[in-house]
């Protein structure tokens, strides 16, 4: 009587054989492994620098107040195409007191004029945006000095030659540490003197704030931009700080009608200037940063399909291979499940590794973009987890069918296959 009964295999077992299988094979173990670790890098590197973009820009905005608001003026049109924002004088000075006393929610109000143009010092020349502003400027961009004093009323006034320095130039002509207060420089053939610097406030859009000179505006106006309105001081712009974010609608309605009631305005005529919400701005950027996360990281993800297939090709080849070392352990005792379990471990064991390699790579390379491009590194839990989990799906998925196939063998034909 034949007692023979097929015994399972402890799981611990069944791992280590599947640890001995993978590194008889290193090399192709590890290529195999390559397009998790690609997929899974690529996910969390893309995400994590979508996320940080994201995070930089907000906080760049939120530095100079989601409570503002910004007013251009109107656009100049030639051949019907329009020239873009500020493209003709529309607002001047005037428009920005008015503002001040009649829109209630209105805190704080600036108006600024603004061109390109050369500065020189000593044998240092740097092309810079020259800012003409008012005494409010600092409150409405929310910006302070780093050395020296801003303008005085009287200055601001007679259109004194006094010039403070945006951080990049301060840098460019001077450099860190250096006290510039009674330094002169030219700023378009004109000596002005140094009185102060702003502190460093990053980008906004395509300008560079730090990247600026600050001059009294109706120096700017007189000196250097030479072009007044007829109806008074024309400036480029008007920054508008309300006193609560929930009051922004209501601000930018009164502005609106307001400067349509001072600029003869027909119920028929379209605004000769436009008002920008800097929290439109905050979530529109949001929405699009996160879309395309979402897309590349999706194009990313196709590696760990490919990744997949690849597994499952190797192992579909490692059954074929093995298939006279599948006949001996079915002849010894080794049930369809344990075949099953074994090369299902084999396949998860793959994907696992590759997932935590390509994990760590991941991190490492978001790491050093926010490094190397001077943003906050932000990996998301759910990025980690979601790795890991994605790792063991693929490697179960592309270990089921070679599983199967092994586990189906019968011993006899088995041990016949060469």
């Amino acid at each position: 009587m034949n007692n023979y009964r097929p015994h399972s295999i402890p799981l611990t077992e069944i791992l280590s054989m599947a640890i001995a299988a993978l590194l008889s094979n290193k090399l192709r173990t590890l290529l195999t492994m390559l397009g998790v670790i690609i997929g899974i890098a690529s996910v969390i590197a893309i995400t994590s620098v979508g996320q940080g973009v994201q995070k930089a820009t907000e906080q760049e905005i939120q530095s100079l107040g989601t409570n503002v608001l910004q007013v251009f003026p109107g656009q100049a049109r030639t051949g019907g195409i329009s020239q873009g924002l500020g493209s003709t004088s529309t607002l001047i000075e005037e428009d920005a007191q008015v503002i001040q006393a009649q829109v209630p929610s209105a805190e704080i109000v600036s108006a600024y004029l603004q061109q390109p143009g050369q500065i020189v010092y000593e044998e240092d020349n740097h092309g810079t945006n020259i800012v003409g502003i008012d005494f409010n400027y600092p409150e409405a961009r929310n910006t302070q000095l780093i050395q020296g004093r801003f303008f005085t009323q009287e200055e601001m006034d007679k259109g004194t030659a006094v010039t403070i320095l945006g951080h990049t130039v301060f840098d460019e002509l001077f450099g860190e540490g250096v006290q510039t207060s009674g330094e002169k420089i030219r700023i378009e053939g004109n000596i002005y003197e140094i009185i102060g610097v702003f502190e460093t406030k990053g980008s906004e859009g395509s300008i560079d704030r730090d990247d600026q000179v600050f001059i009294p505006l109706i120096n700017m106006s007189s000196r250097i931009f030479g072009n007044n309105s007829l109806s008074g001081t024309a400036v480029n712009g008007i920054y508008v700080k309300v006193n609560h974010e929930e009051r922004m609608d209501e601000a930018e309605f009164q502005i609106t009608n307001l400067l349509r009631i001072r600029h003869n305005l027909s119920p028929s005529q379209d605004d000769d200037f436009s008002i920008r919400n800097q929290t439109d701005v905050v979530n529109t950027f949001t929405a699009i940063v996160g879309l395309l996360t979402v897309m590349v990281a999706a194009i990313a993800g196709i590696s760990l399909v490919v990744g997949g297939i690849g597994i499952a090709n190797i192992m579909l080849v490692s059954v074929v291979e093995r298939t006279r070392e599948i006949g001996i352990r079915k002849g010894v005792g080794a049930t369809n499940s344990a075949i099953l379990q074994q090369f299902l471990a084999e396949s998860v064991l793959i994907s696992q590794i590759g997932g935590v390699i390509g994990m760590v790579t991941g991190i490492l390379i978001a790491l050093a973009a926010a490094n190397i491009f001077a943003f906050p590194f932000m990996i998301s839990v759910v990025s980690i987890f979601g790795s890991v989990g994605l790792s063991l799906v693929v490697g179960l998925l592309a270990g089921v069918i070679p599983a199967r196939n092994a586990a189906k063998l019968e011993p006899i034909n088995a041990l016949r296959r060469e």
